[in-house]
Protein backbone atom coordinates (compact mmCIF):
# COMPACT_ATOMS: atom_id res chain seq x y z
CA UNK A 1 0.00 0.00 0.00
CA UNK A 2 2.76 2.50 0.96
CA UNK A 3 4.31 2.44 -2.53
CA UNK A 4 1.12 3.23 -4.40
CA UNK A 5 1.07 6.69 -6.02
CA UNK A 6 -0.50 9.64 -4.26
CA UNK A 7 -3.40 9.65 -6.68
CA UNK A 8 -3.99 5.92 -6.18
CA UNK A 9 -3.97 6.28 -2.40
CA UNK A 10 -6.28 9.31 -2.55
CA UNK A 11 -8.74 7.35 -4.72
CA UNK A 12 -8.76 4.42 -2.31
CA UNK A 13 -9.69 6.80 0.50
CA UNK A 14 -12.29 8.65 -1.56
CA UNK A 15 -13.91 5.37 -2.61
CA UNK A 16 -14.01 4.16 0.98
CA UNK A 17 -11.78 1.16 0.22
CA UNK A 18 -9.35 2.16 2.96
CA UNK A 19 -9.46 4.59 5.86
CA UNK A 20 -7.00 7.43 6.17
CA UNK A 21 -6.25 6.03 9.63
CA UNK A 22 -5.22 2.73 8.03
CA UNK A 23 -3.00 4.54 5.53
CA UNK A 24 -1.29 6.63 8.19
CA UNK A 25 -0.76 3.54 10.37
CA UNK A 26 0.79 1.70 7.42
CA UNK A 27 3.28 4.50 6.95
CA UNK A 28 4.02 4.70 10.68
CA UNK A 29 4.77 0.97 10.61
CA UNK A 30 7.07 1.49 7.62
CA UNK A 31 8.88 4.28 9.45
CA UNK A 32 9.35 2.06 12.51
CA UNK A 33 10.72 -0.72 10.31
CA UNK A 34 12.96 1.20 7.89
CA UNK A 35 13.91 4.53 9.44
CA UNK A 36 16.53 3.14 11.87
CA UNK A 37 18.61 2.12 8.84
CA UNK A 38 18.48 5.51 7.07
CA UNK A 39 17.50 8.23 9.60
CA UNK A 40 15.28 10.18 7.20
CA UNK A 41 12.40 11.05 9.56
CA UNK A 42 13.66 12.91 12.60
CA UNK A 43 10.63 14.25 14.48
CA UNK A 44 7.39 12.32 14.46
CA UNK A 45 3.85 13.61 14.87
CA UNK A 46 2.24 10.18 15.14
CA UNK A 47 -0.41 10.98 17.73
CA UNK A 48 -1.46 14.17 15.95
CA UNK A 49 -1.40 12.45 12.55
CA UNK A 50 -3.66 9.61 13.71
CA UNK A 51 -6.06 12.08 15.28
CA UNK A 52 -6.23 14.06 12.04
CA UNK A 53 -6.70 10.83 10.06
CA UNK A 54 -9.66 9.80 12.23
CA UNK A 55 -11.20 13.25 11.81
CA UNK A 56 -10.66 13.01 8.04
CA UNK A 57 -12.40 9.63 7.95
CA UNK A 58 -15.39 10.93 9.90
CA UNK A 59 -15.62 13.99 7.64
CA UNK A 60 -15.56 11.81 4.51
CA UNK A 61 -18.31 9.57 5.86
CA UNK A 62 -20.34 12.68 6.69
CA UNK A 63 -20.11 13.72 3.04
CA UNK A 64 -17.82 16.71 3.49
CA UNK A 65 -15.82 18.00 0.51
CA UNK A 66 -12.44 16.35 0.06
CA UNK A 67 -9.30 18.13 -1.13
CA UNK A 68 -6.91 16.53 -3.66
CA UNK A 69 -4.48 15.39 -0.93
CA UNK A 70 -7.22 14.22 1.42
CA UNK A 71 -5.96 11.76 4.04
CA UNK A 72 -2.45 11.41 2.56
CA UNK A 73 0.57 11.42 4.89
CA UNK A 74 3.15 14.10 4.09
CA UNK A 75 6.69 14.60 5.39
CA UNK A 76 7.62 18.24 5.96
CA UNK A 77 11.23 19.36 5.62
CA UNK A 78 12.71 20.44 8.95
CA UNK A 79 13.45 23.90 7.55
CA UNK A 80 9.71 24.61 7.22
CA UNK A 81 7.64 25.65 10.23
CA UNK A 82 5.00 23.24 11.50
CA UNK A 83 2.60 24.45 14.17
CA UNK A 84 3.13 22.52 17.39
CA UNK A 85 5.81 20.23 15.89
CA UNK A 86 9.53 20.67 16.57
CA UNK A 87 11.31 22.56 13.77
CA UNK A 88 15.08 22.65 14.31
CA UNK A 89 16.47 23.81 10.94
CA UNK A 90 19.09 21.14 11.65
CA UNK A 91 20.75 23.50 14.13
CA UNK A 92 21.48 23.19 17.87
CA UNK A 93 20.40 26.82 18.12
CA UNK A 94 16.82 25.74 17.37
CA UNK A 95 16.93 22.29 18.95
CA UNK A 96 13.86 23.08 21.07
CA UNK A 97 12.00 25.38 18.64
CA UNK A 98 8.27 24.64 18.37
CA UNK A 99 6.56 27.09 15.99
CA UNK A 100 3.15 28.57 16.74
CA UNK A 101 2.14 28.69 13.06
CA UNK A 102 2.65 26.75 9.83
CA UNK A 103 4.76 27.83 6.87
CA UNK A 104 2.58 28.77 3.88
CA UNK A 105 3.46 25.56 2.01
CA UNK A 106 2.41 23.49 5.05
CA UNK A 107 -0.75 25.51 5.50
CA UNK A 108 -1.72 24.85 1.87
CA UNK A 109 -1.10 21.10 1.83
CA UNK A 110 -3.01 20.71 5.10
CA UNK A 111 -5.91 22.70 3.65
CA UNK A 112 -5.90 20.25 0.72
CA UNK A 113 -6.29 17.39 3.19
CA UNK A 114 -2.72 16.17 3.71
CA UNK A 115 -1.72 14.93 7.15
CA UNK A 116 1.70 15.87 8.54
CA UNK A 117 3.24 12.57 9.64
CA UNK A 118 6.56 14.07 10.73
CA UNK A 119 9.63 16.12 9.84
CA UNK A 120 12.33 15.03 7.39
CA UNK A 121 16.03 15.58 8.02
CA UNK A 122 18.05 18.41 6.47
CA UNK A 123 21.59 19.80 6.70
CA UNK A 124 22.12 22.64 9.17
CA UNK A 125 20.11 25.58 7.78
CA UNK A 126 19.93 23.67 4.49
CA UNK A 127 23.58 24.43 3.74
CA UNK A 128 25.26 21.93 1.44
CA UNK A 129 23.97 18.90 -0.42
CA UNK A 130 24.87 16.35 2.25
CA UNK A 131 22.17 15.73 4.85
CA UNK A 132 23.77 15.68 8.29
CA UNK A 133 23.56 17.91 11.34
CA UNK A 134 24.55 18.04 15.01
CA UNK A 135 20.96 17.57 16.18
CA UNK A 136 19.92 14.38 14.39
CA UNK A 137 23.00 13.06 12.59
CA UNK A 138 23.27 11.83 8.99
CA UNK A 139 20.62 10.55 6.61
CA UNK A 140 21.87 7.60 4.57
CA UNK A 141 21.24 6.70 0.95
CA UNK A 142 18.66 3.89 0.80
CA UNK A 143 20.44 2.30 -2.19
CA UNK A 144 23.75 2.14 -0.27
CA UNK A 145 23.80 3.25 3.36
CA UNK A 146 27.53 3.99 3.16
CA UNK A 147 26.69 6.85 0.75
CA UNK A 148 25.00 10.22 1.18
CA UNK A 149 21.46 10.91 -0.03
CA UNK A 150 22.35 14.49 -1.00
CA UNK A 151 20.43 17.49 0.30
CA UNK A 152 19.20 19.69 1.55
CA UNK A 153 15.83 17.92 1.15
CA UNK A 154 17.67 14.66 1.76
CA UNK A 155 15.37 13.24 4.41
CA UNK A 156 12.38 13.92 2.15
CA UNK A 157 13.89 12.04 -0.78
CA UNK A 158 14.79 9.01 1.33
CA UNK A 159 11.41 8.95 3.09
CA UNK A 160 9.70 8.82 -0.33
CA UNK A 161 12.04 6.20 -1.75
CA UNK A 162 11.47 3.89 1.21
CA UNK A 163 7.69 4.26 1.44
CA UNK A 164 7.72 6.16 4.74
CA UNK A 165 5.55 8.92 3.33
CA UNK A 166 3.30 9.38 0.30
CA UNK A 167 4.39 12.92 -0.57
CA UNK A 168 6.89 15.45 0.79
CA UNK A 169 7.73 19.13 0.91
CA UNK A 170 11.14 20.54 0.15
CA UNK A 171 12.96 23.71 -0.78
CA UNK A 172 15.68 24.59 -3.27
CA UNK A 173 18.36 27.29 -3.36
CA UNK A 174 21.28 25.57 -5.08
CA UNK A 175 19.68 22.23 -5.93
CA UNK A 176 17.99 21.03 -2.75
CA UNK A 177 14.86 19.71 -4.49
CA UNK A 178 16.85 18.17 -7.32
CA UNK A 179 20.11 16.70 -5.93
CA UNK A 180 18.41 14.49 -3.29
CA UNK A 181 15.67 13.49 -5.71
CA UNK A 182 18.34 12.25 -8.13
CA UNK A 183 20.12 10.23 -5.44
CA UNK A 184 16.98 8.60 -4.01
CA UNK A 185 15.48 7.79 -7.43
CA UNK A 186 12.48 10.07 -6.92
CA UNK A 187 11.20 13.29 -8.49
CA UNK A 188 11.74 16.88 -7.36
CA UNK A 189 10.72 20.10 -9.09
CA UNK A 190 12.15 23.55 -8.49
CA UNK A 191 9.27 25.86 -9.50
CA UNK A 192 9.68 29.32 -10.97
CA UNK A 193 10.27 32.04 -8.36
CA UNK A 194 6.88 33.12 -7.03
CA UNK A 195 5.04 30.00 -8.18
CA UNK A 196 5.03 28.83 -4.57
CA UNK A 197 5.01 32.21 -2.79
CA UNK A 198 7.66 33.00 -0.18
CA UNK A 199 5.82 34.40 2.83
CA UNK A 200 7.62 35.35 6.02
CA UNK A 201 11.04 35.53 4.40
CA UNK A 202 13.48 38.36 5.16
CA UNK A 203 14.25 38.52 1.44
CA UNK A 204 10.83 38.66 -0.16
CA UNK A 205 12.23 39.97 -3.43
CA UNK A 206 14.90 37.28 -3.75
CA UNK A 207 14.45 34.71 -6.52
CA UNK A 208 17.26 32.35 -5.52
CA UNK A 209 15.35 30.13 -3.09
CA UNK A 210 11.92 28.54 -3.45
CA UNK A 211 9.77 25.90 -1.78
CA UNK A 212 8.36 23.00 -3.78
CA UNK A 213 7.25 19.36 -3.83
CA UNK A 214 8.91 15.96 -4.07
CA UNK A 215 7.27 12.64 -4.96
CA UNK A 216 7.90 9.17 -6.33
CA UNK A 217 6.35 10.05 -9.68
CA UNK A 218 5.94 13.14 -11.83
CA UNK A 219 2.18 13.00 -11.35
CA UNK A 220 2.60 12.97 -7.55
CA UNK A 221 4.70 16.13 -7.83
CA UNK A 222 2.21 17.81 -10.18
CA UNK A 223 -0.69 16.98 -7.85
CA UNK A 224 1.11 18.63 -4.94
CA UNK A 225 2.08 21.66 -6.99
CA UNK A 226 -1.59 22.20 -7.83
CA UNK A 227 -2.24 23.07 -4.18
CA UNK A 228 1.15 24.53 -3.18
CA UNK A 229 1.16 27.11 -5.98
CA UNK A 230 -1.06 30.16 -6.28
CA UNK A 231 -1.09 33.86 -5.53
CA UNK A 232 -0.51 35.32 -2.08
CA UNK A 233 -0.41 39.13 -1.85
CA UNK A 234 2.10 38.98 1.01
CA UNK A 235 4.72 37.80 -1.46
CA UNK A 236 5.88 40.55 -3.87
CA UNK A 237 6.95 37.96 -6.46
CA UNK A 238 3.83 35.81 -6.22
CA UNK A 239 2.53 34.57 -9.60
CA UNK A 240 -1.21 34.96 -10.11
CA UNK A 241 -1.89 32.17 -12.59
CA UNK A 242 -4.19 29.39 -11.42
CA UNK A 243 -2.41 26.20 -10.38
CA UNK A 244 -5.33 23.80 -10.73
CA UNK A 245 -4.24 22.68 -14.20
CA UNK A 246 -1.24 20.83 -12.76
CA UNK A 247 -3.63 18.24 -11.31
CA UNK A 248 -4.97 17.36 -14.77
CA UNK A 249 -3.64 15.17 -17.55
CA UNK A 250 0.06 15.48 -18.40
CA UNK A 251 -0.25 13.77 -21.78
CA UNK A 252 1.19 15.63 -24.76
CA UNK A 253 2.49 15.00 -28.28
CA UNK A 254 6.15 16.10 -28.48
CA UNK A 255 6.70 15.50 -32.18
CA UNK A 256 8.88 18.27 -33.60
CA UNK A 257 9.57 19.96 -30.25
CA UNK A 258 13.19 21.10 -29.90
CA UNK A 259 15.31 20.24 -26.87
CA UNK A 260 18.93 21.19 -26.24
CA UNK A 261 21.10 18.43 -24.78
CA UNK A 262 24.14 19.33 -22.70
CA UNK A 263 26.59 16.74 -21.40
CA UNK A 264 28.63 19.13 -19.23
CA UNK A 265 27.64 22.76 -19.96
CA UNK A 266 30.63 23.36 -22.16
CA UNK A 267 33.37 21.40 -20.40
CA UNK A 268 32.59 21.61 -16.70
CA UNK A 269 33.93 18.72 -14.58
CA UNK A 270 31.66 15.68 -14.39
CA UNK A 271 32.20 12.09 -13.29
CA UNK A 272 32.52 9.71 -16.22
CA UNK A 273 30.12 7.09 -14.81
CA UNK A 274 27.53 9.74 -13.99
CA UNK A 275 27.83 11.04 -17.55
CA UNK A 276 27.56 7.53 -19.02
CA UNK A 277 24.19 6.99 -17.35
CA UNK A 278 22.64 10.26 -18.46
CA UNK A 279 24.02 10.06 -22.00
CA UNK A 280 22.34 6.67 -22.38
CA UNK A 281 18.94 8.37 -22.08
CA UNK A 282 19.37 10.80 -24.94
CA UNK A 283 17.60 8.48 -27.36
CA UNK A 284 14.41 8.51 -25.24
CA UNK A 285 13.66 12.06 -26.33
CA UNK A 286 14.28 11.16 -29.95
CA UNK A 287 11.91 8.20 -29.52
CA UNK A 288 9.29 10.64 -28.18
CA UNK A 289 9.60 12.65 -31.40
CA UNK A 290 11.63 15.59 -30.09
CA UNK A 291 14.39 17.19 -32.14
CA UNK A 292 17.47 16.76 -29.94
CA UNK A 293 20.52 18.97 -30.52
CA UNK A 294 23.80 19.17 -28.61
CA UNK A 295 23.73 22.74 -27.37
CA UNK A 296 23.71 24.84 -24.21
CA UNK A 297 23.33 28.49 -23.25
CA UNK A 298 26.40 30.38 -22.05
CA UNK A 299 26.14 30.01 -18.26
CA UNK A 300 29.76 30.93 -17.51
CA UNK A 301 28.69 33.91 -15.38
CA UNK A 302 26.53 31.81 -13.06
CA UNK A 303 29.38 30.84 -10.72
CA UNK A 304 30.04 34.44 -9.74
CA UNK A 305 26.35 35.31 -9.60
CA UNK A 306 25.51 32.33 -7.40
CA UNK A 307 28.40 32.71 -4.97
CA UNK A 308 27.69 36.42 -4.45
CA UNK A 309 23.91 36.16 -4.08
CA UNK A 310 24.09 33.07 -1.87
CA UNK A 311 26.63 34.77 0.41
CA UNK A 312 24.43 37.88 0.51
CA UNK A 313 21.45 35.77 1.63
CA UNK A 314 23.53 33.90 4.22
CA UNK A 315 24.77 37.20 5.67
CA UNK A 316 21.26 38.44 6.46
CA UNK A 317 20.11 35.02 7.73
CA UNK A 318 23.09 34.37 9.97
CA UNK A 319 24.42 37.74 11.10
CA UNK A 320 22.74 37.26 14.48
CA UNK A 321 23.81 33.62 14.72
CA UNK A 322 27.43 34.61 14.04
CA UNK A 323 27.22 37.25 16.76
CA UNK A 324 25.39 35.24 19.41
CA UNK A 325 26.17 31.56 18.72
CA UNK A 326 29.26 31.25 16.49
CA UNK A 327 30.34 28.05 18.25
CA UNK A 328 27.05 26.38 17.28
CA UNK A 329 27.40 27.01 13.53
CA UNK A 330 29.11 24.46 11.27
CA UNK A 331 32.18 25.72 9.47
CA UNK A 332 30.63 26.00 6.01
CA UNK A 333 27.70 28.08 7.30
CA UNK A 334 30.09 30.42 9.12
CA UNK A 335 32.27 30.72 6.01
CA UNK A 336 29.34 31.44 3.70
CA UNK A 337 27.87 34.08 6.04
CA UNK A 338 31.26 35.72 6.55
CA UNK A 339 31.76 35.87 2.79
CA UNK A 340 28.49 37.77 2.56
CA UNK A 341 29.45 40.22 5.29
CA UNK A 342 32.71 40.99 3.47
CA UNK A 343 31.00 41.86 0.19
CA UNK A 344 30.49 45.42 -0.94
CA UNK A 345 27.39 46.93 -2.48
CA UNK A 346 29.10 47.00 -5.87
CA UNK A 347 29.80 43.23 -5.62
CA UNK A 348 26.09 42.54 -5.27
CA UNK A 349 25.15 45.10 -7.91
CA UNK A 350 27.61 43.59 -10.38
CA UNK A 351 26.15 40.12 -9.78
CA UNK A 352 22.66 41.47 -10.46
CA UNK A 353 23.94 43.15 -13.63
CA UNK A 354 25.44 39.87 -14.83
CA UNK A 355 22.19 38.12 -14.04
CA UNK A 356 20.22 40.64 -16.09
CA UNK A 357 22.47 40.09 -19.12
CA UNK A 358 22.13 36.34 -18.59
CA UNK A 359 18.32 36.56 -18.68
CA UNK A 360 18.46 38.42 -21.98
CA UNK A 361 20.62 35.64 -23.47
CA UNK A 362 18.34 32.94 -22.09
CA UNK A 363 15.29 34.44 -23.76
CA UNK A 364 17.03 34.06 -27.13
CA UNK A 365 18.13 30.50 -26.33
CA UNK A 366 14.66 29.41 -25.25
CA UNK A 367 13.12 31.00 -28.28
CA UNK A 368 14.98 28.33 -30.27
CA UNK A 369 14.50 25.46 -27.82
CA UNK A 370 11.55 24.63 -25.58
CA UNK A 371 13.66 22.57 -23.16
CA UNK A 372 17.19 21.99 -21.94
CA UNK A 373 18.41 18.63 -20.59
CA UNK A 374 21.56 18.22 -18.51
CA UNK A 375 22.81 16.22 -15.50
CA UNK A 376 21.46 16.89 -12.01
CA UNK A 377 24.77 16.20 -10.26
CA UNK A 378 28.43 16.19 -11.26
CA UNK A 379 29.15 12.99 -9.30
CA UNK A 380 27.25 9.91 -8.11
CA UNK A 381 26.45 9.67 -4.37
CA UNK A 382 29.67 9.97 -2.37
CA UNK A 383 30.75 8.67 1.04
CA UNK A 384 28.54 9.53 4.01
CA UNK A 385 31.79 10.44 5.82
CA UNK A 386 32.56 13.33 3.44
CA UNK A 387 30.87 16.73 3.76
CA UNK A 388 31.36 17.28 0.03
CA UNK A 389 33.35 15.56 -2.74
CA UNK A 390 37.02 16.50 -2.97
CA UNK A 391 37.49 15.36 -6.56
CA UNK A 392 35.33 15.66 -9.67
CA UNK A 393 36.94 13.72 -12.51
CA UNK A 394 40.38 14.98 -11.46
CA UNK A 395 39.29 18.53 -10.59
CA UNK A 396 39.44 19.64 -6.93
CA UNK A 397 36.56 21.97 -5.96
CA UNK A 398 37.57 25.28 -4.39
CA UNK A 399 34.50 25.56 -2.13
CA UNK A 400 31.89 23.22 -0.66
CA UNK A 401 29.46 24.43 -3.34
CA UNK A 402 31.44 23.96 -6.55
CA UNK A 403 30.46 20.35 -7.21
CA UNK A 404 26.78 21.39 -7.25
CA UNK A 405 27.24 23.34 -10.51
CA UNK A 406 24.62 21.45 -12.59
CA UNK A 407 21.88 22.66 -10.25
CA UNK A 408 23.03 26.07 -9.02
CA UNK A 409 23.69 27.29 -12.56
CA UNK A 410 20.00 26.70 -13.25
CA UNK A 411 18.88 28.24 -9.92
CA UNK A 412 20.50 31.48 -11.04
CA UNK A 413 18.46 31.55 -14.25
CA UNK A 414 15.09 31.56 -12.48
CA UNK A 415 13.81 28.89 -14.89
CA UNK A 416 11.68 25.97 -13.69
CA UNK A 417 13.68 22.75 -13.44
CA UNK A 418 13.25 19.23 -12.19
CA UNK A 419 15.06 15.99 -11.56
CA UNK A 420 13.67 12.71 -12.91
CA UNK A 421 15.09 9.20 -12.37
CA UNK A 422 17.44 8.37 -15.25
CA UNK A 423 19.11 5.09 -14.38
CA UNK A 424 21.79 3.61 -12.16
CA UNK A 425 25.57 3.42 -12.01
CA UNK A 426 27.39 0.10 -12.27
CA UNK A 427 27.33 0.08 -8.46
CA UNK A 428 23.54 0.41 -8.41
CA UNK A 429 23.41 4.06 -7.32
CA UNK A 430 20.64 6.28 -8.73
CA UNK A 431 21.34 9.04 -11.24
CA UNK A 432 18.96 11.86 -12.16
CA UNK A 433 18.42 13.81 -15.37
CA UNK A 434 17.66 17.52 -15.04
CA UNK A 435 15.04 19.03 -17.33
CA UNK A 436 14.71 22.79 -17.64
CA UNK A 437 11.72 24.60 -19.10
CA UNK A 438 10.95 27.99 -20.56
CA UNK A 439 10.20 30.88 -18.18
CA UNK A 440 7.24 30.03 -15.91
CA UNK A 441 6.33 26.96 -17.99
CA UNK A 442 5.95 24.35 -15.25
CA UNK A 443 3.19 22.64 -17.23
CA UNK A 444 5.40 21.95 -20.25
CA UNK A 445 8.16 20.74 -17.96
CA UNK A 446 5.85 18.35 -16.11
CA UNK A 447 4.50 17.03 -19.41
CA UNK A 448 7.98 16.28 -20.74
CA UNK A 449 9.08 14.68 -17.48
CA UNK A 450 5.96 12.54 -17.45
CA UNK A 451 6.59 11.36 -21.00
CA UNK A 452 10.21 10.49 -20.15
CA UNK A 453 9.10 8.66 -17.02
CA UNK A 454 6.54 6.66 -18.99
CA UNK A 455 9.21 5.49 -21.43
CA UNK A 456 11.85 4.56 -18.84
CA UNK A 457 10.07 3.51 -15.60
CA UNK A 458 13.23 3.80 -13.51
CA UNK A 459 11.12 5.03 -10.58
CA UNK A 460 9.75 1.50 -10.12
CA UNK A 461 13.08 0.15 -8.83
CA UNK A 462 12.98 0.06 -5.03
CA UNK A 463 16.05 0.44 -2.78
CA UNK A 464 17.46 -2.63 -1.10
CA UNK A 465 16.97 -1.20 2.37
CA UNK A 466 13.19 -1.76 2.15
CA UNK A 467 13.74 -5.51 1.64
Amino acid sequence: MVFKSAREQAKLIADGEILSEELVNAHLDQIERVNPAVNAMVTMGAESALKQACEADMARMAGEEMGPLYGLPIAVKDLQNTKGILTTHGSPIYAENIPTSDALIVERVKKAGAIVIGKSNTPEFGAGSQTFNAVFGSTKNPYDVSKTCGGSSGGAGVALATGMTTIATGSDLGGSLRNPAAWSNVVGIRPSPGRVPAVGSDLGWSTLSTDGPMGRTVDDVALQLSVMAGDDPRSPLSLRESATGYAGSLERDFKGVRIAWSKDLGGRPIDAENSRVTEAQKHVFEDLGLIVEDDEPDLSSTDEIFQVLRAYSFAIKHEGHLRDHPELLKETVRWNAEQGLKQSAIDVAHAEELRTRLWEQLLLFFDKYEFLALPVTSVPPFSIDLEYPTDINGVEPETYLDWMWPCYTISVTGLPAMSVPAGFTKDGLPVGLQLVGRPRDEMGLLQLASAFEGETNFYKQRPGVVG
